[in-house]
């Protein structure tokens, strides 16, 4: 199988994958997900696109975990924007999440309630009860490559399948 965007010389579904993705990634991918083994020594973004393909630079997309504090109650999400931008964390995410205070999730508190490791978090198979924040120019490209859940390896699935995914709610701005 060729992978629809990069330069990827192992590439099959995902679901002919499940042995490489941590259980809950593993539980959730789908048919139209790609996985692209990728050398986790070479995940740094300007090695990464120069390895895999310079195209990849405006079609990846970063998974980051984010903690909105009301009060005692401490609410974790996860955001998708462009690798180009960043999360809007104190206008855009906080807005969303009725918050109060909101900042990046500890690396703990990330890796412990995703199930995934740091610095291959991806919106799939995220806990039921963390919202999916989704910037709308992710949503709005055919092919977006994301982490796999662990730092060996890549999904790319599209922008409307990561749009529906459970918990998703897509917002402009999100990516600044």
């Amino acid at each position: 199988m060729r992978a629809p965007i990069g330069h990827f010389d192992d590439a099959l579904p995902a679901t002919e994958r499940r042995d490489l993705l941590p259980p809950p990634v593993a539980a959730a991918v789908t048919a139209e997900m790609v996985h692209v083994d990728t050398d986790p020594a070479k995940a740094d973004t300007a090695v990464f696109v120069q390895t895999y393909g310079e195209d990849l630079l405006g079609q990846s997309a970063n998974c980051v975990v984010v903690a909105g504090k009301r009060g005692g109650d401490v609410t974790l999400a996860a955001c998708l924007v462009l690798s180009t931008t960043r999360v809007d964390v104190n206008g855009a995410v906080r807005r969303h999440l009725g918050a109060r205070k909101a900042s990046f999730a500890s690396m703990d508190a990330a890796v412990d309630g995703s199930g995934m490791e740091y610095g291959g978090i991806t919106p799939v198979g995220l806990p039921a009860d963390w919202p999916l924040l989704v910037d709308a120019a992710v949503a709005d490209l055919p092919w977006v490559l994301v982490g796999s859940g662990a730092r060996r390896g890549k999904l790319i699935i599209p922008g409307k399948v990561l749009a529906g995914l459970p918990g998703a709610v897509v917002l402009e701005g999100l990516g600044i």
